[in-house]
């Protein structure tokens, strides 16, 4: 569980990051998931956007991601959901206590 402190500095340094996956018509399926759980090992932190196109809410699609991917729900601002898991073999980012 993150504290706010670290959404925080996570916001910070995903403000800059372009998506990587977008969430169509078809909302949440496996193979997504299995995309972002393979994308988030390396970059530990990245954004998803839900296009017009969802009729899923962008704030249950952020809690499902992150619930399916095993990872943390930073943010869900809009239509983009930004989320983080601490990588295994290429951690890079070192939260704040």
């Amino acid at each position: 569980m993150l504290t706010g402190k670290q959404k925080r500095y996570l916001r910070s340094l995903a403000h800059h990051l372009d998506p990587v996956f977008q969430v169509g018509k078809g909302g949440v399926n496996e193979h997504l998931v299995r995309h972002i759980e393979e994308a988030i090992e390396k970059r530990e932190l990245m954004k998803v956007s839900v296009l017009n196109n969802c009729d899923e809410d962008p704030k249950d699609v952020g809690a499902e991601l992150a619930e399916q991917s095993g990872s943390e729900l930073v943010q869900v601002i809009g239509k983009t959901i930004i989320l983080y898991k601490e990588s295994r073999d290429n951690k890079t980012i070192e939260l704040p206590r």
